[in-house]
């Protein structure tokens, strides 16, 4: 089956050849950057405010199975103390947050800002992975830690900013 995307984002089945392609439109009034915003001013919110949590006791100790149990951080305990791994994390979050918010003006900025922020949400989805014990069957069903599940969301909106600030080819 072949399918396009038509201009209100959704999926339609592509009858001839011309029609064999994904597309996306760029709209040109100011009401096409009001969702777009909403969401980068989103993902900066809890960034932020994430960041300025990992400075706290209770979140660097909250956070210390997570990162005890990736295979791509775990070594960071064996450098620094629990609150100074938590700290570090805590100011890429905060850092990556302003970059979004320069981004807006600056799409340079706010692609590496995207990447940066999409790698965090990446890393932590692979927590679901990488953690012990995350998931449980309730009631028959496989559940989890939902405040990671969020981060599906988060890294649609990063994913998002690099599409719209990725550097043109011209």
């Amino acid at each position: 089956m072949k399918f396009f995307k038509a201009d209100w984002g959704l999926l339609f089945y592509a009858n001839n050849e011309e029609d064999d392609f994904m597309h996306t439109v760029k709209n040109n009034t100011k009401n096409d950057n009001i969702g777009y915003l909403i969401g980068v001013w989103g993902v900066c919110l809890v960034l932020v405010w994430i960041g300025i949590y990992k400075f706290t006791p209770t979140e660097a100790k909250l956070i210390q199975p997570l990162v005890k149990n990736h295979f791509a951080m775990n070594w960071l305990y064996d450098l620094f103390p629990v609150q100074t791994v938590s700290n570090i994390i805590g100011t890429a979050e905060i850092i990556v947050a302003i970059g979004l918010i320069v981004g807006i003006k600056n799409p340079k900025v706010g692609f590496y800002s995207g990447i940066a922020a999409a790698a965090i949400f990446i890393t932590t989805l692979s927590f679901l992975l990488t953690t012990p014990n995350t998931w449980k069957i309730s009631d028959g069903i496989p559940v989890t830690n939902f405040f990671l599940v969020k981060d599906i969301l988060f890294l649609a909106v990063s994913i998002s900013i690099i599409e719209r600030n990725k550097p043109s080819n011209k």
